[in-house]
């Protein structure tokens, strides 16, 4: 059975969203730290991490757009492991949004909707940052109405990132439907017939979290 890493990996300091910071990746404990506590030639690290729940391919409950919104711990398993995937390609022209025609006719009910844009490529370089594709806000009505699980996309943001509003974020968290973004390697997957699997950390009180997205069929 094929599985797809749908996951950016993360170094110490890597920078996902400029003005954010990088994770800090290191040892509580090294090797050489706990030698002489266990039994001759047996010993252990115990790694150190510390980063902000935006970090790699995240994703977002709806606490990271609604103060009383549900956290990660409280988003049900049955839409985050092995749902039923479905992607809607949407190769990115500078201008073009993904709009409500894309979803038209799609059946996403209870689906993982992930949008290709291949993107993905340009992660860590400035242009990654700057004209990026995202949904239209006809689009994200057409997934909230017709009940998508969860929706990705290989791009920085599903909204649009020039101004200050975040129509879609406001959508689909407002519906409950976690969003994850920053997704990689959608060239792997099939049009359908997968199931993609985002799975968070499980710690109370989180807005967003990373993940380890991936994809079998």
């Amino acid at each position: 059975m094929p599985v797809a890493d749908l996951s950016h990996r993360i170094a110490d300091a890597t920078v996902t969203t400029p003005g954010q910071p990088g994770p800090r990746i290191g040892f509580w404990k090294t090797h050489a730290d706990t030698r002489g506590l266990y039994a001759e030639g047996t010993t252990f690290s115990f790694s150190h991490l510390d980063m902000i729940g935006g970090t790699g391919t995240y994703l977002d409950a709806p606490l990271h757009r609604f103060e009383d919104g549900a956290d990660i711990a409280s988003l049900p398993l049955e839409r985050l492991v092995n749902v039923p995937g479905v992607v809607i390609d949407a190769p990115w022209e500078q201008g073009v949004v993904l709009a409500a025609d894309a979803v038209a006719g799609l059946d996403v009910r209870g689906k993982a909707v992930v949008v290709r844009t291949g993107w993905d490529t340009r992660f860590g370089t400035a242009e990654y940052l700057g004209g990026h594709p995202h949904l239209s806000v006809g689009a994200a009505t057409a997934l909230v109405d017709g009940g998508a699980s969860i929706v990705g996309i290989d791009s920085v943001n599903i909204d649009s990132t020039e101004g200050n509003e975040r129509p879609i974020h406001t959508a689909l968290l407002s519906a409950g439907i976690p969003i994850v973004e920053h997704l990689r390697g959608l060239e792997q997957l099939p049009r359908d017939g997968f199931l993609f699997t985002a799975t968070p950390l499980n710690f109370e009180g989180l807005a967003t979290s990373p993940v380890r997205a991936v994809a079998t069929w």
